[in-house]
């Protein structure tokens, strides 16, 4: 932590945006993974059939690539601020690449 990336809208999954992470490696395999996060939920593909990833959901998810279906790690759940997932989700629709920054408190 900090992680700083730009989020962008997703392509197949439905109503989420996601963080491409390229082939990094976490060295995690899946554990608590779902292909269904709910609104709020941030899920990490670990890589393997697509590219590693972070994906939030703003709505209903169905988490998947070119190649099909995909299931993620959950491993963040927002408890506040869930009135404006769908403004992101929205805005990253059709403005495009948002800025994200996590960090720890």
């Amino acid at each position: 932590m900090p992680f700083i990336s730009k989020a962008v809208h997703v392509r197949w999954s439905g109503e989420g945006v996601w963080m491409p992470l390229g082939d990094l490696d976490f060295g995690v395999g899946y554990e608590n993974h779902t292909s269904y996060p709910a609104p709020g939920q941030i899920i990490l593909y670990p890589g393997g059939i697509s590219e590693t990833e972070i994906l939030l959901a703003y709505g209903g998810v169905h988490f998947a690539s070119k190649m099909g279906q995909l299931a993620g790690n959950h491993f963040i759940t927002l408890t506040s601020g869930l009135e404006n997932l769908r403004r992101l989700g929205e805005m990253t629709l059709w403005q495009g690449a948002q800025p994200v920054h996590f960090e720890t408190l």
